[in-house]
């Protein structure tokens, strides 16, 4: 695939940018066919699917971060000469082509698109078909940016599939795929990975848990949590499980005005069997499978631990990797949380809603990755490429 210079890649961005604000009518006017047929009975599909004027602003200005942020292609990572006169440069190069199959988000078609492009990957689009007005406006604007400036718009491509054509893409490709990023809940992230024949970094599961150690400071536990559950709950960040120590000080009346303050924010909440004893109100955790669920509304569960080391080993089983927070002042248990726990963001006295390119000082995003290959944590610009050994010989042979 030809490597295009820098200032192609920024103009063809720049021009994004300047059709956008120009077509911002026509935007909103696709998105309100996709919100007009919608049925709201899923609510956080529903707060992802909308445009509005703060949306267009968030679109334009990851464009311009990502216009800005350095190319990140054919960047030397080692140069060494070896002993036998061998010359060995390893650089970054793209993927190739990337495949993203996403649900609702119009914001994900522009963020994923200007990320792919300008490091030099061409990208294939599967949005959800709730979506697909506000996609396809998104998509000719990027057509549009590309043939202004002499390119092809094959290196943006929006796919119409159903479930059953997408399924027979993803095992017989009628062009080479080089990696397949599944952003979405846990069927979505099952049929990629049951299907694809290329590599898959997972993306989008949260199910996000927060562990209230017996050192933590009440008043900030609170706001963290109601911060953490309550901000977004369409987020894969968005808070779903609670574990307290029962050995915190004033246990019981703490955890009666954590249950309260939860449901003065309409937060439901569902108990373990130890925390029903204090709770007898609350409503009972009857399946274990619950706390593998991420929710994606305002609901949550609240368990009660008797320390550190049960806290970590439920989260290590249950959540989805994605991201866990604890709630301490004492340094050497938060060491040993997030040292031990294997999510691929931990935090200390923090929402877990900063797990976010923009907010951790990424930039935009493609998704954010629970898988350990080859990144984990934000995909932003830098990490949409792999690398490529360069070798120099004079006629060498091996002895």
């Amino acid at each position: 695939m030809e490597l295009l210079t820098s200032e192609i890649k920024n103009n063809v961005i720049n021009s994004m940018i300047s059709l956008i604000k120009e077509h911002k009518d026509e935007l909103l006017q696709a998105n309100k066919k996709d919100l007009e047929a919608f049925k709201k009975e899923d609510q956080a599909m529903y707060d992802r699917l909308i445009i509005n004027h703060k949306k267009i602003e968030g679109m334009v200005q990851a464009l311009q971060e990502v216009m800005e942020q350095e190319d990140p292609v054919n960047k030397v990572i080692s140069d060494k000469n070896l002993k036998n006169g061998l010359k060995v440069t390893n650089k970054t190069a793209p993927f190739g082509t990337i495949m993203i199959i996403y649900e609702s988000r119009p914001d994900v078609t522009v963020e994923a698109t200007v990320l792919a492009f300008k490091a030099n990957n061409k990208i294939l689009l599967k949005g959800g078909k709730e979506a697909i007005e506000s996609n396809a406006a998104i998509v000719q604007l990027w057509h549009k940016a590309l043939l202004d400036n002499n390119l092809d718009s094959k290196h943006i491509q929006l796919l119409n599939m159903n479930r059953q054509e997408t399924q027979e893409f993803l095992k017989t490709p009628t062009e080479p795929l080089d990696l397949i990023v599944p952003r979405g809940g846990e069927k979505l992230i099952q049929f990629v990975k049951e299907h694809a024949k290329c590599a898959v970094l997972v993306s989008g599961r949260g199910n996000n848990f927060l562990y209230i150690d017996k050192n933590a400071n009440w008043k900030s536990t609170l706001e963290v949590i109601l911060n953490a559950k309550t901000d977004k709950i369409s987020a894969c960040n968005a808070l779903d499980k609670i574990l307290i120590d029962k050995n915190i000080p004033e246990f019981e009346n703490k955890l009666k005005e954590l249950y309260s303050v939860l449901e003065e924010n309409n937060v439901k909440v569902l108990v373990d069997k130890s925390t029903k004893e204090v709770l007898p109100e609350a409503t009972s955790i009857i399946e274990d499978a619950i706390w593998y669920q991420e929710f994606l509304e305002l609901k949550c569960c609240i368990g009660t631990v008797q320390n550190l080391a049960e806290a970590i080993a439920k989260i290590n089983k249950y959540s989805g990797g994605h991201s866990a927070s604890i709630m301490t002042n004492d340094n050497k248990t938060a060491k040993q949380f997030m040292e031990e726990v294997d999510c691929a963001a931990v935090y200390l006295n923090a929402s877990t809603r900063f797990t976010d390119g923009g907010q951790m000082g990424v930039g935009a995003e493609l998704a954010i990755s629970t898988d350990k290959l080859h990144h984990r944590g934000p995909l932003g610009l830098k990490e949409l490429v792999t690398n490529k050994y360069y070798v120099f010989g004079e006629g060498h042979v091996r002895q």
